[in-house]
């Protein structure tokens, strides 16, 4: 995309054209491609085939139109572009459809997919509130169902749990190092941002002793997501998700690389995460080949590297939930928690030493400036920028040390008991869970990774296990004490973003037309400038 006018400041520009794109255009839940479908009602589709889509495939920072260019150089459009493939509804012809062969069939024991919900868009499972990447879809019904979680302030969790990580592995390695230079055994604590981990006992030899380890594998790898924490990083879930649910094969260059085990190099993908096959075991893609049909269904190169870079860096970037009416029973609320115990594994507000994002947006109540739902937010911009003599300059991560509010999660697993636990397919119990942080709980009933908690209340009275005593204290409240713990949760929500006024954009708030942006405020401020784009998104 080019300014009318270059003489403007790239930060001014940056902004403006970041958050417009990102935030703007883009109401419908799922969207259709209008190189496909016709007729279509205006802003209601995808103005670019796939194929335009992934452009000049992943590249690197000097080739125009890849995803490693406009990553580093035009943030904005990958970020769009990112959401625009969230929503998008594939079709057949694209690939989407078996998961494993024509007719799905086979041992479900060893593909689990084969019980999940066939889909044919990301929104169509995580799409509540309206246009978000919120919540929403029913991926598994049977033995027990599995509720599709929000994704809001994804990036922030794959940010702290890699930092966790690195924190817990450099405990360990200072173990091995004072065992041997002292000729004995050496025991060190394990914590990271206030959360403790355990143990770990190292010996001269250099091997290390791990059944003090609290919460997480041996391995001392903090994997955030999926329930029972499967997954470390986004990335693998985002193409776990196209072969699980909706049938799509991603030859990805990068996970295939780092997923080799002759390969001695760690990766760094192109929204910043790092993974090296020497310390870590990483879910290795569908097919290696994009000449490969890993699913029997005609279709090779079902979805391009490149596409998974911009949901990657889409998601790296997404809103985290907001806050909502905070009244001062919602504040004596979180004080209770405290005081019986639920803070100690929904820790309240962590820290991420290097955000890696580009942008940040803090949504709050406020009945003055809020319109459609009386919320409104600030837009904050994290990069700076680096002229190196391109065309476009780099936009690149400031990398400071952002505090992550209301998160109210510690990133281990814990046995809540009985109530808590879930069959598989073959008949076992899964029986620790990784703590589920409570930001957007007062959004997304029901509750439980499975659903059958039908609110708040019947949730916390649910617990047990390690969190039994904290589920007694809350039953001998009184009422009002309940009620207060209760209010604060309900504060913490999910939002539509094209139905939030902001700093970018506050709208009309007397306005008498809730159906019009304009009218009732968007995190847009691109629409104050004169754009020439390289074509319709």
């Amino acid at each position: 995309m080019i300014l009318h006018s270059r003489n403007l400041s790239i930060p001014i520009f940056s902004v403006s054209i970041l958050f417009f794109f990102i935030f703007y255009s883009m109401s419908q839940a799922q969207l259709t491609d209008e190189t496909q479908t016709f007729p279509n009602v205006p802003g209601g589709t995808i103005g670019k085939s796939l194929e335009e889509q992934v452009g000049a495939g992943t590249g690197d920072e000097i080739t125009p139109g890849s995803s490693s260019y406009l990553i580093l150089r035009d943030p904005a459009r990958s970020i769009r572009r990112g959401r625009q493939l969230f929503q998008r509804k594939f079709t057949e012809d694209q690939g989407q459809g078996p998961r494993v062969s024509n007719d799905s069939s086979g041992n479900i024991q060893e593909n689990r997919a084969l019980g999940a919900g066939l889909t044919d868009s990301c929104a169509a499972c995580h799409g509540r509130p309206k246009g978000a990447a919120g919540f929403g879809g029913d991926v598994a019904t049977r033995p027990d169902s599995r509720d599709a979680p929000h994704l809001f302030g994804l990036g922030l969790v794959e940010m702290l749990a890699d930092e966790i990580t690195k924190d817990l592995r450099s405990i360990r390695g200072q173990a091995i190092t004072m065992a041997q230079e002292q000729s004995s055994t050496v025991t060190l604590d394990l914590e990271s941002k206030g959360i403790k981990y355990g143990s770990i006992t190292a010996s001269p030899d250099g091997s290390v002793d791990t059944s003090q380890v609290k919460g997480v594998n041996p391995d001392l790898r903090v994997r955030p997501f999926f329930h029972h924490g499967g997954t470390i990083s986004m990335r693998e879930f985002i193409i776990g998700a196209f072969k699980d649910e909706m049938g799509l094969q991603t030859a990805d260059t990068l996970l295939c690389f780092a997923t080799d085990p002759d390969n001695p190099q760690a990766i760094i993908t192109p929204a910043g995460m790092e993974f090296d096959p020497q310390i870590d075991e990483i879910e290795r893609p569908p097919v290696c080949d994009s000449n490969e049909d890993g699913d029997a269904d005609g279709v090779v190169n079902e979805i391009d590297p490149a596409l998974v870079d911009h949901l990657e860096f889409y998601l790296l970037n997404y809103f985290k939930p907001g806050t909502g009416k905070m009244t001062r029973t919602a504040r004596r609320g979180v004080r209770i928690m405290e005081d019986i115990g639920c803070t100690g594994c929904h820790v309240q507000n962590l820290t991420v030493d290097s955000d890696r994002r580009i942008a940040d947006v803090e949504t709050e109540y406020d009945p003055n400036r809020g319109i459609f739902n009386r919320l409104f937010a600030t837009a904050t911009e994290l990069f700076e920028v680096s002229d190196d003599g391109e065309e476009y300059p780099q936009l690149l991560p400031k990398g400071e040390s952002f505090e992550v509010k209301n998160i109210f999660a510690d990133f281990k697993r814990h046995d809540l008991g009985p109530a808590f636990h879930e069959r598989e397919y073959d008949g076992t119990m899964v029986t620790e869970f990784m703590t589920e942080p409570l930001w957007g709980v007062g959004s997304t009933a029901p509750y439980g990774h499975d659903g059958r908690s039908i609110n708040l209340e019947e949730v916390i009275l649910r617990h047990g296990g390690e969190a039994e005593e904290s589920k007694k204290a809350f039953q001998k409240l009184n009422d009002r004490k309940q009620e207060m713990v209760l209010e604060f949760l309900r504060t913490l929500i999910l939002f539509p973003p094209d139905d939030t006024a902001s700093n970018l954009n506050p709208g009309n708030p007397g306005t008498n037309n809730p159906q019009d942006p304009d009218e009732h405020g968007t995190i847009n401020l691109g629409a104050l400038f004169q754009i020439e784009s390289e074509g319709a998104e």
